[in-house]
């Protein structure tokens, strides 16, 4: 199959092209088994919507047709893709995630046309090589991290990376709704968590370190109906949806709204609005019993919202200065007979394990929860490199590896003058091409507990819906084949062939219309002349 060589993720085996071509009409049939809904529903909304089709319903056994099976032979999310240019095409799939994936395999087979919404070429009808394809996952947890708490992006705009998401076989989306620059998700025991906590004032253009202001308020928030349609939506694509409530830090936002959260013996927080600006906040909650049972009443909503399995706590970049000058966290550091902060914070974040657990669910954070012991049942997000995704292993806690200086995808591309507001380290397509999830330290046993990877775009620098494409593209497709595909060790991965398969890709995100960054570099729409960032030279550390 000469078109297979062209798909991303690549997959594990590709048999063909054998004789003969199918070619999809206005006579081809679909037929889906109990239990492929999901992918037959998928096919008739998005490829008979590119090419006109009907895609009636048919008969498993009607020449040239779609059909749609569980084979329990395959394993969890893997598929076998199967055309034939008189039997049609078949996809059968280990689960309903795999048939559905098997579909994502045909979009591509069929060429950049099928992934637009309405057909370009009438009477050009679609066509097949014969031959199969074979696939798996490499990692069950396949995660695309969306930060809108720092630049909200409206529902439409979340609908719309979920579909990117799944063209690209990923199937986690780890959704960062608050923090101190705003709080994104309705909460109806609180009221104020939007009606304050969803707005800023104005907003820092560019890095902190930046001049430039928008001297406007911005904001938004999701309400409950709005987050129930996203998670259908998204389990329908097969995505499960991971929201984030952060805390003890990166809670201004939350404290502008309700102030008696924050350590009012050391700070007027009446005095605090939405942070407009980006950093570390030093207004942090306050540990005490009322600020638990506040946000047990967040997390309550929450559950209620989100079925999956993982609530991620944030846990990250808390700073302990006011806890350190506050008589009320002294006291509780004594009662609880803690080192110090880092023991106030743990204890914090153990609280909320142990109230998940108990309500079957389990939570997951940044690797500072580390940081005075973790949690029994906590989930490990290993942010800052390598090294807390290796002790949590270790210490036989699942990891999921994300390192800032490998899949932040805020990080710059390229090392020009003309590339928009450089953050970070340069990572090329193919650095995260390269990038390899599991540390070479892990033995085998403790490799087990490295859950997958996740990709992480965070917004303070991505205004609208065109940066955040731009950062995120076409850094991702690379991401996912890392995520997806059984690659060599990364210095023996065929890098160039990768990028002959990403002409054809390119193509396609043409057609869904992606604001990426070329090969060539930033078209002049693309730039952000004189807008301050804060590049970082040389090669990121290993670690």
């Amino acid at each position: 199959m000469t078109s297979a060589r062209q798909l991303i993720p690549a997959p594990r085996a590709i048999e063909g092209p054998r004789d003969g071509t199918l070619m999809l009409g206005a006579d081809t049939t679909l037929w889906a088994a109990d239990g492929t809904g999901t992918a037959e529903r998928w096919l008739r909304a998005t490829l008979g919507a590119a090419y006109g089709l009907p895609l009636r319903p048919g008969q498993p056994d009607a020449p040239g047709g779609i059909r749609l099976l569980l084979d329990g032979t395959l394993g969890a999310e893997a598929y076998r893709l199967r055309t034939d240019a008189h039997e049609g095409v078949e996809i059968l799939g280990g689960d309903a995630a795999g048939v559905f994936w098997g579909a994502q395999t045909l979009r591509q087979l069929l060429g950049p046309d099928a992934f637009r919404r309405a057909p370009v070429r009438p009477g050009a009808l679609p066509v097949l090589e014969s031959g199969t394809v074979e696939d798996a996952p490499r990692f069950r947890w396949r995660g695309l991290m969306l930060d809108v708490a720092r630049h909200f992006m409206p529902k439409d705009g979340v609908l719309r990376h979920l579909d990117l998401m799944a063209a690209h076989k990923l199937n986690v989306f780890h959704f960062h709704l608050t923090d101190d620059q705003g709080w994104r998700i309705e909460i109806r025991k609180h009221p104020r968590l939007t009606e304050t906590g969803a707005w800023r004032a104005r907003t820092k253009f560019g890095h902190r370190a930046s001049p430039l202001w928008e001297e406007k308020p911005h904001g938004g928030f999701y309400s409950q109906d709005d987050i129930r349609e996203i998670v259908a939506y998204a389990a329908e694509r097969h995505i499960t949806v991971v929201p984030e409530i952060d805390v003890p830090g990166h809670s201004q936002a939350a404290i502008a709204a309700y102030p008696e959260l924050g350590n009012t013996d050391v700070v007027d927080t009446t005095a605090l609005s939405v942070w407009d600006t980006w950093g570390i906040s030093p207004n942090v909650l306050a540990p005490t019993d009322s600020t638990l049972r506040f946000y047990e009443g967040v997390f309550e909503e929450v559950l209620e919202l989100f079925p999956g399995e993982f609530v991620h706590v944030g846990g990250d970049e808390c700073l302990k200065d006011q806890w350190r000058a506050s008589p009320t966290a002294q006291k509780r550091v004594r009662e609880l007979g803690v080192k110090d902060e880092d023991g106030l914070q743990a204890w914090f974040i153990g609280h909320f394990d142990r109230w998940l657990s108990a309500r079957g669910r389990r939570l997951i954070g940044w690797d500072e929860i580390l940081e005075g012991g973790l949690a029994p049942g906590a989930t490990v997000s290993s942010w800052r490199g390598y090294a807390g995704g290796v002790a949590a292993a270790r210490a036989g806690h699942d990891v999921v590896m994300c390192p800032e200086q490998q899949v932040y995808l805020d990080h710059r591309q390229d090392g020009g003058a003309d590339e928009p507001v450089p953050i970070g380290y340069v990572r090329t397509l193919e650095d995260v091409y390269r990038f390899e999830p599991v540390p070479g330290e892990l033995t085998l046993d403790e490799a087990r507990h490295v859950l997958g990877t996740q990709a992480n775009v965070w917004t303070e620098v991505m205004e609208d819906a065109a940066r955040v494409d731009y950062q995120t593209f076409p850094r991702l497709a690379a991401f996912a084949e890392v995520a997806w595909s059984a690659l060599p060790a990364p210095a023996e991965r065929d890098f160039a062939g990768f990028e002959r398969r990403m002409a054809a890709h390119y193509a396609r995100l043409d057609a869904l219309g992606v604001a990426y960054r070329p090969p060539t570099g930033p078209r002049p729409w693309q730039r952000r002349p004189g807008v301050l960032g804060r590049p970082i030279d040389g090669p990121p550390p290993h670690r």
